[in-house]
């Protein structure tokens, strides 16, 4: 079953994102554990959060992915800003246990002048830290385009981080498409290659998702801008073949493309004529 769903807001509830993925005919989607831009978590509601099971049980919904927060930095330099994203990790662990089937998927963060072997060690740290044998929730790092002091845009620090990881069978990768478009693997020209070099330095039995977005850059660019499907740089044809590789096609794929839920239902509809 082809696994796809877009980028949808808590803020009717969780039941809410459930009919409004159905009503776009996706059948799965993504959402914010908490507010992208702070800290603000929202007011838990286990008869809301069991509506959502309901509805993604009844219609056969693939795994959720819960996003954490844009402000969750675990590697920066400075102790208080580290100290936030053990609490937020945590919390948003914690909360997930109401869920069933769902991934939790973070940014590795910037190191903000540390360094990218400093900033690893600390990352796999915190992730023992949190990580509990008990957890149903399966912990993604995602790949990243490699702006700034970003930790993540190469593989083998994804896979210098969960080496460092106690709990290995708890944390696995989200494969953002425009992001390493951006941090320069090949995926228009040579996917095979790009999942062969993924495969030999990380392992795809630990790929779980996939963030489906068209890129406005080039490879190379290191810039993080998400377009549209088929609307930039990697292009359609490319994005049939991510959709289709018999490596990559029973993933659930997530968009985060910049348009809205309309745009969104478009795009599913497109991605489901172009899936073989």
């Amino acid at each position: 079953m082809f696994k796809i769903g877009p980028h949808l807001s808590t803020s009717k509830g969780y039941a809410s994102m459930g009919e409004i993925a159905l009503s776009i005919s996706a059948n799965t989607f993504q959402f914010f554990s908490r507010n992208p831009r702070g800290s603000k978590m929202k007011k838990l509601d286990k008869n809301d959060i069991d509506k959502l099971m309901t509805i993604a049980g009844e219609n056969n919904f693939g795994p959720l992915l819960a996003h954490a927060p844009y402000t969750l930095n675990p590697c920066s330099s400075k102790e208080s800003v580290r100290e936030f994203a053990n609490l937020v990790l945590a919390e948003d662990l914690e909360r997930l246990k109401y869920f069933k089937n769902t991934y939790y998927n973070f940014h590795p963060g910037s190191h903000t002048g540390m360094g990218i072997e400093k900033a690893i060690e600390i990352i796999s740290a915190q992730l023992n830290f949190v990580l509990r044998e008990d957890q149903e929730t399966i912990v993604l790092l995602e790949t990243m385009s490699g702006k700034g002091t970003e930790v993540g845009s190469k593989f083998e620090e994804i896979a210098k981080i969960i080496e460092g990881v106690h709990l290995k069978e708890k944390v696995g990768v989200c494969m953002d498409t425009c992001h390493i478009h951006e941090a320069g693997y090949d995926i228009v020209n040579n996917l095979d290659d790009v999942l062969d070099e993924f495969d030999k330095t990380i392992g795809l039995d630990k790929l779980y998702a996939i963030h489906l977005n068209d890129s406005k850059n080039q490879r190379f660019a290191h810039k993080d801008r998400h377009e549209k499907i088929g609307e930039g740089k990697i292009g359609l044809e490319a994005i049939k073949r991510i959709i289709n590789h018999e490596k990559l096609r029973d993933l659930p794929f997530y968009l985060e493309t910049p348009t809205d839920v309309e745009g969104h239902k478009r795009e599913i509809t497109l991605l489901k004529s172009l899936r073989e």
